[in-house]
């Protein structure tokens, strides 16, 4: 197991600011996601902690050691690529051996090691057939095998599950997470899908723009984001503009039009008039009567199974919740639903600095 730590990287590409002043520390045997939007810089900053790409300032450091210059092959670690990376023209065996071959294993360690590898993802008996003979989960666990057989102390995965369907991605994403504990690797995951990140990380990394925007775990993330930008990334959410009226220690109660919205300050500081954002999440509003009543004409409503995806027409504007299977109103009947101070974020609007990015 490994510690990975940036000290202040930065990487362009002509007038692209790729990375821009990044620190991290990944702890050992942390399963570490960068999460973010296309273009963010998060595959980039995997290529620089690989040795694929060089940074322009900064450092990186395994274990406090700086790895900075080193090419890929010297920094041990093993990289399972979005689009697999497989060779057509070899079979299963001949794609996990290869990195083996090149390290100068005999052949008798080469097929230990494979066989070992192919029990542990569950492909034992495939070592003949070729990639095209291949599910796409199947090509994703080679991929997977041929990184770990080498057994690196770091394991890289840059959205290794992109291009598999919707079922297989939680299988193999917990596949993923299973393997990486029973080795007790290192492993830093990049993804946009937010659920992926928030379901197989112990912490995670927000960037945009080539900013790392907070890092924490998915519950701090999720219940105290930092900014704007991170609240609307990371899951669907209402967003209530007012005014601070009153301050009540860590709450703040806001007005917006003669009605007031009594919330949990989530970071920074904010004063009596200063203009704040209210994030409520869908799932926060019940029927259950709470300090917060949302009171209007019901738009639409949707059964999603396990919840009844309702919009409702109020005095704060337009509210997505998600209410229990067993709400039965109909459209255009006047609703009232309620949600808790402790489940209303609330954000300086001079700490939405990424709203315009959205």
């Amino acid at each position: 197991m490994v510690v990975v730590e940036l000290r202040n990287v930065s990487k362009s590409f002509g007038k692209v600011r790729a990375v821009d002043n990044a620190s991290l520390r990944v702890e050992h045997g942390e399963f570490f996601s960068v999460l973010g939007p296309s273009g963010c810089g998060k595959t980039t900053l995997l290529r620089l902690i690989s040795g694929l790409e060089f940074p322009d300032s900064g450092r990186i450091y395994f274990d406090g050691r700086d790895v900075t210059d080193l090419p890929s092959f010297k920094r041990e670690t093993g990289m399972v690529f979005q689009n697999y990376a497989l060779w057509p023209h070899m079979t299963v065996f001949e794609n996990i051996a290869y990195g083996l071959k090149i390290r100068k294993y005999d052949k008798n360690r080469i097929k230990e090691k494979v066989k070992e590898v192919l029990k542990l993802v569950k492909l034992e008996g495939m070592e003949e057939r070729y990639p095209t003979q291949l599910s796409g989960g199947q090509q994703q666990r080679v991929a997977l095998a041929r990184a770990l057989v080498i057994e690196p102390k770091i394991l890289l995965l840059d959205e290794p599950l992109s291009n598999l369907d919707a079922k297989l991605r939680v299988e193999m994403r917990e596949e993923i997470k299973r393997i990486q504990k029973h080795l007790g690797l290192t492993a830093i995951y990049v993804t946009h899908d937010q659920e992926e990140a928030m379901v197989i990380s112990d912490r995670i990394a927000v960037m945009n723009s080539g900013r790392i925007i907070q890092v924490g775990s998915p519950v701090e993330l999720y219940r105290r984001p930092s900014d704007l930008f991170v609240a609307t990334f990371l899951g669907r959410c209402n967003m209530i503009r007012g005014r601070v009226s009153r301050l009540q220690g860590e709450r703040a109660v806001v007005s917006l039009n003669g009605n007031e919205i009594v919330g949990i300050i989530s970071s920074g500081s904010v004063k009596v008039g200063d203009e704040v954002v209210c994030i409520v999440r869908p799932e926060s509003f019940s029927t259950l009567e709470a300090e917060n009543k949302f009171e209007g004409m019901l738009k639409w409503s949707s059964f999603a199974g396990s919840y009844v995806q309702i919009s409702l027409e109020t005095a704060f504007g337009r509210i997505l919740a998600y209410m229990n299977p067993s709400f039965s109103n109909r459209v255009g009947d006047i609703v009232r639903i309620y949600a808790r101070p402790e489940d209303i974020i609330i954000i300086s609007a001079g700490e939405a600095a990424y709203e315009k990015e959205l």
